[in-house]
C-alpha cells in the first residue's frame, strides 16, 4: 500500500476527496490527492518516500527504467474543484528542460512565485470524470466565438479588444486577442463589466448562448473583473459525464472549472498561467508554450478491452490509464503486466491477489505494483483506476 499527499488549494471542495479516501471532512478544501514520486510531494511506502525508494531500487521500474532514466514517469491524482482553476498550459519537454535550466542558473528558488519551471519535464494530462465535470480546453473556432459575442450584443463595445476575431483568421486572431487581454487594466476593465452586464441579461437564454453567459457570470463571481474572463471566452467549454475523459496535450490552454475526477499525468509540476489568477503570469513563456491553433477537442470514452476493463488512450509516452469497474466477480487481470503500476480504488471494496497473497482494499486505498509483480488479479464490487508507464 502507498499513501499519497493531500493538497489544500483554495479552489478545492471540502467533501468529495475525503469521501473517496474514507476520512472525515475537516472543513479544509481538498483540491488534489497526489500519488507518485514527484519530489515536491512523494507518496510514501512504509514511511519511505517513493522517489527515494525508486532511487535505491530502480529495478522496481523494470524495463521502463532505461526509457525514463530511472524516474517514475507518471503520477495519478484525485482532483476536485468547486470553482475554476487558473487558465494554464504546460510546456513540451524541450521547452521544459530549457526553462528549468535557465531558472536554475538564475538562482530562482523552486518556491518563488516567479518560478515557471519546477522540473525539466513535459506535463501531458488525462482527466477522467468521476462526477459531471466541466472543463475549458483549447481555443474555440473563431467564427463560433464571434457568433457568441454577437449574441450577447458586445461585439461593438468590446471592439478594442476582440476586434481581431472579426478581421483576422484563426491562430493569428486568437494569439493577438489572448495576449492583448492580459494587458487589460485600469479604465479598460470596464469592458469586462460591460460583458458581465450583457451576460446577466442573457443568462436565461437556451442553448450555447445561455451557457456562455452563465460561464461569464460564474467566473466573475470568483475572479471579479479579471481579464482572464475574456480569455476564457475564447475557449471550448465541455461537460464530461462520469467515465468520460479528455486529454490535455502540452501547450494546450485549459482550466478545470468544476467537478471531481481522476487525473493521470506526467511526473511534472510545470504550470504556465494565463489568467484567472493572482499568481505570476509569464507572458513571454506563454508566447513560446501555448498552441493558439483552433482546437476541436475530443471527449474520450473508455475502450472496453475485456469485461470490466476500460482503457483510455492517452497518446503520450509517459503514461497509460485503465478503469476497472464493478461486477469484478471473477479474477480480472490488472492491466500492464510486468510494468510498475499504481492502482487506486475510488469506490467500493476489492481484493487484489498475487500468487498466494491476497490484499483486501477499501475505497481510497492505493497500491504500488512493482514491475516484478506479475499475474496480479482483482475481484470485488469496486471501481479501480490503474496507471502505468506508456513505454514498457
Amino acid at each position: 500500500e502507498i499513501h499519497g499527499t493531500a493538497m489544500h488549494y483554495p479552489w478545492g471542495t471540502t467533501d468529495a476527496i475525503p469521501a473517496i479516501l474514507g476520512i472525515p471532512a475537516d472543513g479544509r478544501p481538498y483540491a488534489e490527492y497526489w500519488l507518485g514520486a514527484h519530489p515536491s510531494a512523494p507518496s510514501r511506502v512504509e514511511d519511505v518516500p517513493l522517489d527515494e525508494l525508486l532511487e535505491a531500487d530502480p529495478s522496481l521500474l523494470g524495463s521502463a527504467r532505461e526509457a525514463y532514466d530511472g524516474r517514475m514517469p507518471f503520477m495519478i491524482k484525485l482532483l476536485s474543484a468547486r470553482h475554476a482553476l487558473s487558465l494554464q498550459a504546460h510546456p513540451p519537454a524541450e521547452q521544459a528542460e530549457v526553462g528549468y535550466r535557465r531558472e536554475e542558473a538564475a538562482g530562482i528558488p523552486l518556491d518563488d512565485p516567479r518560478r515557471s519551471y519546477k522540473d525539466p519535464s513535459a506535463k501531458p494530462e488525462l482527466l477522467v470524470a468521476l462526477s459531471e465535470f466541466e472543463v475549458l480546453i483549447g481555443f474555440r473556432k473563431v467564427q463560433h466565438t464571434v457568433a457568441l459575442f454577437e449574441s450577447l450584443g458586445v461585439l461593438g463595445p468590446l471592439e478594442s479588444v476582440i476586434g481581431p476575431l472579426s478581421h483576422r483568421a484563426g491562430r493569428a486572431a486568437l494569439e493577438e486577442v489572448f495576449l492583448d487581454v492580459l494587458s487589460v487594466s485600469g479604465d479598460r476593465r470596464e469592458l469586462i463589466n460591460h460583458l458581465l452586464v450583457s451576460a446577466v441579461a442573457h443568462a436565461g437564454d437556451p442553448g450555447h448562448v445561455g451557457r456562455f453567459a452563465r460561464l461569464i457570470i460564474e467566473l466573475d463571481e470568483h475572479f471579479p473583473a479579471d481579464p482572464g474572463i475574456l480569455a476564457a471566452c475564447l475557449m471550448n467549454h465541455l461537460t464530461l459525464l462520469p467515465g468520460q475523459a479528455v486529454a490535455v496535450a502540452p501547450g494546450t490552454m485549459h482550466a478545470y472549472v468544476r467537478g471531481t475526477g481522476v487525473e493521470v499525468l506526467a511526473n511534472s509540476d510545470n504550470v504556465i498561467r494565463g489568467g484567472l489568477t493572482n499568481k505570476h503570469i509569464a507572458e513571454d513563456e506563454l508566447v513560446g508554450v501555448v498552441d493558439f491553433d483552433e482546437l476541436d477537442p475530443l471527449v474520450v470514452d473508455g475502450v472496453e478491452e475485456s469485461p470490466g476493463v476500460w482503457a483510455y488512450p492517452s497518446g503520450c509516452r509517459e503514461f497509460a490509464v485503465w478503469r476497472l469497474e464493478s461486477g469484478l466477480d471473477h479474477a480480472t487481470p490488472v492491466p500492464a503486466d510486468g510494468a510498475l503500476r499504481i492502482a487506486l480504488v475510488t469506490a467500493g471494496d476489492a481484493v487484489m491477489t498475487s500468487g498466494a497473497t491476497a490484499m483486501p482494499l477499501e475505497h481510497g486505498q492505493a497500491v504500488l505494483l512493482p514491475a516484478s509483480a506479475s499475474g496480479v488479479t482483482i475481484t470485488g464490487d469496486a471501481q479501480v483506476f490503474v496507471a502505468a508507464p506508456g513505454v514498457r
